[in-house]
């Protein structure tokens, strides 16, 4: 069962007091105000504003959700194309006049070329794992225009392991998540929070040029990448 689209459904149908849970892999349950999923720009924090304001051209929002960053670029008269996996976000995003919102994985989507490709909110962690940071970077390439960018925020979360070994089996930023809503636990997944110094290798390696646009005090970060042109 899609638990995270039917608490973002209940959302948008009025239905309050409902509490949607995050079981984490590193530490206590969180509690999740459904109501983030539907911001409007003068809630979102200044890293989230100054995105959708660089945002340009043809843009892609990957893992879209609720679909507030994507409603936000087109009252911005931008032109933008939403993506989630969940049939139920996207069916949300119609309802709430998103002109172009598509049920897609993005490592299997080939539709059209952007300009920009955003992913908020910690977006990126959906690629679950450096490798899949990798693969996320190498189709994304298929996917931008020449001169195109890639933004999305991001964190180093070494802080979680304050006065402790951090893991030798695992890259220290990938962990796991549950959405629990009204006692029905969803799917375990996995998600990754990328440190800089560690975002630059696999930069490097893919052949990206990285520039950090903000930064705040919770080790959070704002990067837009631009894909090397090959010589």
């Amino acid at each position: 069962m899609d638990v995270y689209g039917k608490a973002l459904k209940d959302f948008q149908a009025g239905i309050e007091g409902e509490v949607l849970y995050l079981n984490t892999s590193y530490g206590e349950t969180e509690q999740m105000p459904v109501w983030y999923f539907f911001r409007s720009y003068d809630e979102m924090p200044e890293m989230e504003q100054m995105a959708l304001s660089i945002a340009d051209g043809d843009i892609l929002d990957v893992g879209a959700g609720a679909g507030c960053h994507a409603m936000v670029l087109q009252q911005m008269n931008k032109n933008v194309t939403a993506i989630d996996t969940s049939a139920i976000a996207v069916e949300i995003m119609r309802n709430d006049g998103l002109q172009r919102a598509v049920q897609a994985d993005f490592f299997t989507y080939q539709e059209g070329k952007y300009d920009t490709i955003i992913l908020l909110m910690n977006g990126i962690g959906l690629v679950g794992s450096l490798d899949g940071f990798r693969n996320f970077l190498n189709h994304a390439k298929r996917l931008l225009k020449p001169e195109g960018q890639l933004l999305f925020d991001t964190s180093d979360i070494k802080y979680l392991y304050e006065g402790q070994a951090l893991p030798t089996d695992k890259y220290y930023g990938q962990v796991s998540f549950q959405y629990e809503y009204q006692g029905i636990e969803g799917d375990w997944f996995d998600w990754i929070y990328i440190d800089e110094n560690t975002l630059e290798d696999i930069a490097e390696e893919c052949g990206w040029f990285v520039y950090y646009l903000h930064k705040d005090e919770n080790d959070q970060y704002l990067v837009r990448m631009i894909p090397k042109t090959e010589d």
